[in-house]
């Protein structure tokens, strides 16, 4: 009985083994395609129609050709598949590689919509990653817990500090000025200065 156990384990893992090494040949080689131009991108003689004549295919692979899309979704896609094929880093390459085969996914359906193989085959894709998952399920559930469980209860503060919150959002949501002014002044401190020296101006005659 343990032996048959034994072998059924070994099948099992043999196949999760399998399934990685699928999954990690499929997206390297997508993720090299990518890099090295051979995705992405459409003909001169696309390039040329009107908008209006070429296909939704035509015009996603065009936007999706440019750069930083292109090496970033290429360069995601390697390191997932690296990860996937090493023992220690499986889950990890699993984590990494959901998102990207989902969005794919959804891709495909809205601009390849008649392209039946990749309709199915990401999905096959997906279900075998959520195998891994189930696989190292024992890791997922630390991991869930370790993210969902003894989490610090927040500080109360006062009710007026509730009221001004929608203040101090707004405020918050004006921090990405801060490093593109200070690009501006690195690259043109005295346009930069200029520009501080008119809006205070104007600031200053507001108010009066």
């Amino acid at each position: 009985m343990r032996a048959a156990l034994s072998t059924k384990t070994q099948r099992w893992e043999y196949f999760i083994l399998t399934a990685r090494v699928l999954l990690a040949f499929i997206f390297l080689s997508y993720g090299a395609a990518k890099l090295l131009g051979l995705q992405f991108g459409v003909s001169p003689a696309i390039l040329a129609q009107p908008l209006g004549q070429a296909s939704l295919a035509h015009v996603a692979w065009y936007c999706f050709g440019h750069e930083p899309f292109n090496t970033y979704v290429g360069v995601s896609q390697i390191v997932a598949s690296l990860l996937l094929l090493h023992n220690r880093t499986a889950l990890l390459g699993a984590v990494l590689l959901l998102p990207i085969a989902l969005t794919i996914f959804i891709i495909d359906l809205t601009y390849l919509p008649d392209i039946i193989a990749f309709r199915y085959a990401l999905p096959f894709y997906l279900g075998l990653l959520l195998l891994i998952f189930y696989q190292e399920r024992e890791r997922v559930l630390r991991i869930v817990r370790a993210l969902v469980g003894g989490a610090a209860t927040p500080q109360a503060h006062p009710w007026w500090a509730y009221l001004l919150l929608p203040v101090a959002a707004g405020l918050l949501s004006l921090g990405w000025l801060l490093p593109k002014y200070g690009v501006d002044f690195i690259l043109n401190p005295a346009g930069t200065l200029r520009y501080f020296a008119l809006a205070f101006a104007q600031l200053k005659h507001f108010f009066r």
